[in-house]
């Protein structure tokens, strides 16, 4: 007995649905995996994040185990990051001033100025050191621009501080311990910038 054409054809399309579909799988998986590879190829993992933290203050702390532990909670793996130093002032209206060296995982530094205006909540100045873990940045020179503060999103344990400040897809996490955190960095906006400057804005 012979089916009609239309049966036919309609068999085999399932046919090759279903054959078709382990393949579809696979390849999925693969690109699953390429992805993650990828990523891990261009970010780093929590573990190295710490040893580099820990390494540029000087000292570890539970807080700031708990704070890079928020940070990638909060946006995954970095692809870079900066240590640096700040000077930062505040009567009322705080500024800050900073420098640094950006590293990306994927290759490639250069040497970063930052500077710009906050709300403070002491008098006086102080001086410190800063790390500043780098989520989505494409290439170095993408971070010369404005990136403001993420409004609430000040975590602070244990002595030490992190909020976030972003631009399009771009975030910077500023990391601080002790005397050299100041609550009012998480609200206003950085200006970072290939040359040095005192002019805040």
């Amino acid at each position: 007995m012979q089916l009609p054409m239309h049966r036919t054809s309609a068999l085999r399309r399932r046919a090759a649905a279903w054959l078709a579909a382990p393949l579809i799988a696979a390849l999925a998986l693969h690109a699953g995996h390429v992805r993650a590879a990828d990523e891990a190829k261009d970010t780093y993992d929590q573990e190295s994040i710490l040893k580099a933290a820990t390494d540029f203050f000087g000292e570890t702390t539970e807080g700031l185990a708990k704070v890079i532990e928020k940070a990638f909670k909060d946006e995954g793996r970095p692809n870079g990051y900066i240590k640096g130093e700040e000077l930062a002032g505040a009567i009322g209206v705080g500024l800050r001033y900073g420098n640094g060296m950006l590293t990306l995982k994927s290759g490639g530094g250069e040497k970063v100025y930052w500077q710009g205006p906050s709300v403070g909540f002491d008098f006086g100045a102080n001086a410190s050191k800063v790390f500043i873990l780098v989520y989505n940045l494409p290439k170095t020179e993408d971070i010369f621009q404005r990136f403001p503060g993420v409004d609430g999103s000040l975590y602070f344990v244990g002595g030490a501080g992190v909020n976030y400040q972003r631009w399009n897809n771009v975030v910077l996490a500023p990391i601080r311990l002790g005397v050299g955190w100041r609550a009012g960095a998480s609200i206003g906006y950085m200006h970072y910038t290939r040359a040095k400057t005192l002019n805040p804005l």
